[in-house]
């Protein structure tokens, strides 16, 4: 069982307490570089960042600048969450990954390309369908730089986004609380709560939060039914990643020197970007993923209880 995995290390609620203050302060470390580069800007520009919004700070630097800058501060976040991991809980990193003996990297690289090609299928046919709403922004020296950086701190992002909320977090919450839905439904909606300070949110509105809210939902659901983030991890990486080669708009997060630009006003396409992801696609890959890994008792995994393996074994010696 995956969250029982936190039992294989120490696991007291004051230790990711502190573990979790000690993964803020490493993010807000990792947050100087790109606080100072926009400040000297801003500066040199007559302008002040305070008070000034993050989208507008985002269009302060060059996108490739802007990008490594932001990224970095989640790999010294990844760095700050191994170390509390290894140090702190005295656990291994393959236990806080999976409930395998080993990771499991054919699961990784299999949810990887399918979510790949899927998501940029979503993108082409955007561009067919609807040409005029696109740009091809394509220039080679600016986007191959995009792409070392891209390639080398996007999986870095979101490996700290899934390790802290699918991995760690779930891990915490599930040992305190004995149970596998609080930490689901916690984790979500935390996860789906921090991206409340993007851009995104300022065009489309709060409607946007049932996209982040259900994607975290579904990240952790792959990671319940699994027993492990292999899936999660792999999905999280091939989103992002393919998106930031593939498309940039002036409303989005990740502005970057991407091979199209989206001209169209965000509002039109609002209804079909939110909830057909969540409610139509994610169930249908759910659907295709427990039959290729033989997924068995839903209402145990994701409502079960979670009890320390010594307790668990006396269990079912009782019953039996």
């Amino acid at each position: 069982m995956y969250i029982a995995q936190a039992f294989k290390g120490l696991h007291e609620w004051w230790r990711y307490l502190v573990g979790l203050i000690i993964i803020v302060i490493a993010v807000i470390i990792g947050q100087i570089p790109f606080t100072a580069a926009v400040f000297i800007k801003a500066c040199k520009d007559g302008g002040n960042i305070f008070g000034m919004d993050e989208s507008k700070m985002m269009t302060l630097l060059e996108p490739n600048l802007n990008l490594f800058l932001m990224l970095l501060s989640f790999a010294i976040g990844l760095v700050g969450l191994l170390l509390v991991v290894k140090y702190l809980h005295k656990q291994s990193f393959t236990s806080l990954t999976t409930s395998r003996k080993k990771i499991d990297w054919n699961r990784f690289w299999f949810i990887f390309f399918v979510w790949g090609i899927i998501s940029s299928s979503f993108v082409l046919f955007e561009y067919v369908t609807s040409p005029d709403n696109y740009v091809v922004h394509f220039k080679l020296v600016p986007f191959l730089i995009l792409c070392a950086i891209a390639i080398i701190f996007v999986p870095l992002q979101t490996s700290f986004e899934e390790y802290l909320f699918r991995g760690y977090l779930m891990q915490g919450i599930g040992v305190i609380a004995k149970n596998k839905w609080l930490p689901l439904l916690v984790t979500s909606l935390v996860f789906g709560s921090l991206h409340i300070a993007n851009p995104e949110v300022d065009k489309l509105g709060p409607v946007i939060m049932v996209y982040y809210i259900g994607t975290g939902l579904f990240l952790g659901i792959m990671t319940l039914m699994d027993e492990g983030m292999e899936l999660s991890l792999g999905f999280h990486a091939a989103n992002n990643l393919f998106t930031a080669l593939l498309v940039t708009a002036d409303w989005t997060a990740f502005q970057t020197h991407s091979i199209l630009k989206d001209m169209s006003e965000p509002t039109e396409m609002a209804l079909g970007e939110i909830f057909v992801p969540v409610f139509v696609v994610f169930p249908i890959l759910l659907f295709i993923l427990a039959k290729i890994y033989k997924w068995t008792d839903w209402k145990e995994k994701l409502f079960g209880k979670v009890m320390e393996p010594s307790q668990h074994n006396n269990n079912i010696l009782e019953e039996l």
